[in-house]
């Protein structure tokens, strides 16, 4: 059920965003064999719907977003994650269309997460439920359903966002009419799996974590802290951090210029910069709903949940795809899309590819990379 009431909104709400709760009118069936009882999804939505509620558009976010895609953030104040890509004129453009961007179950910015009151009235904690991203999108269905649109002009999503879309392509294949996929995989490679478990292990070995209860006392922020900082590294590329950093030194608390420490201080400018990523993140994110989603990431194989053959995830697939790969990009790199791509092709699917030139790394779709709003409008129309 809404908790509250859907409504049209006409004014231009690229800065004045809804803020809305949805109440899954039923438990959650999980992958894992669980139910998870009363579960809720928080989002915001951008534009009007029309008349036919025919003009929306789903924007899946990425491991660490959420639903303030084009809105600030009430607890940083920094403006939307992708504001350059959703709001009047943009690409995705809400004077035309109707744009719904959820918090994912398991998160912590509204939705139900490890963070959420059990049953019992304590916070889930590592009682929480194991969920994998097909879940996540199970739960965004019942949120369209709620919202009574029956087909979706586009789904959209980058990094994690593109898992989404791919999951309900694939298993809800009436759902959308397009499928916009940007630096994305079918599955995680042993790399991927590799790096979210050294940030698992960190925030685990804090001694705050505490086995996942620790919402009465004091987080595990700097085991949270450290695994941001490895991730970080991830999204970015080598040629952007040489052009950023280099091996430029960090002026010193007393005003001495690039000295180094002899010591174990943050000496080099790229030290600093992951350090303060790091102390960043702890302010807004929980550290079990990283534990989570990177699992939940990891779980994700298209392939293995079809038979283990990608092609038969989308036969009969009516849906137009367009995939989106960056050359910099070494977490999702092209060759992913491109297998991706061979398999929609085997289906019968209709499929468009581009690799786009940018000197960012993974996180390129959150940049500025003209070319990639230019794709964007010209395949959503």
């Amino acid at each position: 059920m809404l908790v509250e009431p859907p409504r049209l909104v006409h004014s231009r709400v690229a800065v004045n965003p809804v803020n809305r709760t949805f109440a899954l009118p039923h438990a959650l069936m999980l992958d894992g064999g669980g139910l998870l009882e009363d579960a809720v999804l928080a989002y915001e939505t951008y534009g009007s719907l029309d008349e036919t509620r025919s003009n929306a558009i789903l924007v899946c976010h990425a491991l660490t977003g959420d639903q303030y895609l084009a809105s600030p953030h009430p607890v940083t104040g920094k403006p939307g994650w992708w504001t350059r890509m959703v709001g009047p004129g943009r690409p995705i453009d809400t004077d035309r269309y109707f744009v719904i961007c959820a918090n994912v179950i398991g998160s912590c910015m509204g939705s139900t997460g490890p963070a959420s009151l059990a049953p019992d009235g304590r916070a889930y904690g590592a009682r929480f439920p194991v969920i994998t991203i097909r879940d996540m999108v199970r739960a965004l269905v019942g949120l369209l359903e709620g919202l009574g649109i029956a087909r979706l002009h586009a789904v959209v999503g980058g990094s994690m966002g593109g898992m989404q879309a791919l999951s309900l392509a694939a298993n809800w294949p009436e759902r959308a009419a397009r499928v916009l996929v940007i630096a994305s995989t079918s599955r995680h490679s042993a790399q991927n799996i590799a790096f979210h478990e050294l940030g698992r292990q960190a925030i685990m070995a804090d001694p705050h974590w505490n086995g996942g209860d620790y919402y009465t006392g004091k987080p595990p922020a700097a085991g949270l802290a450290v695994a941001r900082m490895a991730a970080h590294i991830t999204y970015l590329s080598e040629s952007a951090l040489t052009a950023k950093f280099g091996r430029n030194l960090q002026d010193r608390p007393d005003g001495s210029k690039g000295a180094k420490s002899f010591a174990f201080e943050a000496d080099f400018q790229v030290e600093s910069y992951l350090r303060h990523q790091g102390s960043g993140f702890t302010r807004r994110f929980d550290a079990n709903s990283y534990l989570y989603i990177t699992r939940a990431m990891d779980y994700f194989d298209l392939a293995e949940e079809h038979g283990g053959h990608l092609a038969a995830a989308f036969g009969g697939t009516a849906a137009r795809f367009c995939l989106v790969s960056f050359d910099s990009d070494w977490l999702y790199p092209t060759a992913e899309s491109r297998h991706l791509v061979h398999a929609l092709n085997a289906a019968g699917a209709a499929v468009s590819f581009v690799e786009l030139s940018a000197p960012f790394g993974h996180d390129s779709f959150l940049l500025d990379v003209p070319a990639l709003d230019r794709v964007a409008r010209g395949f959503i129309g």
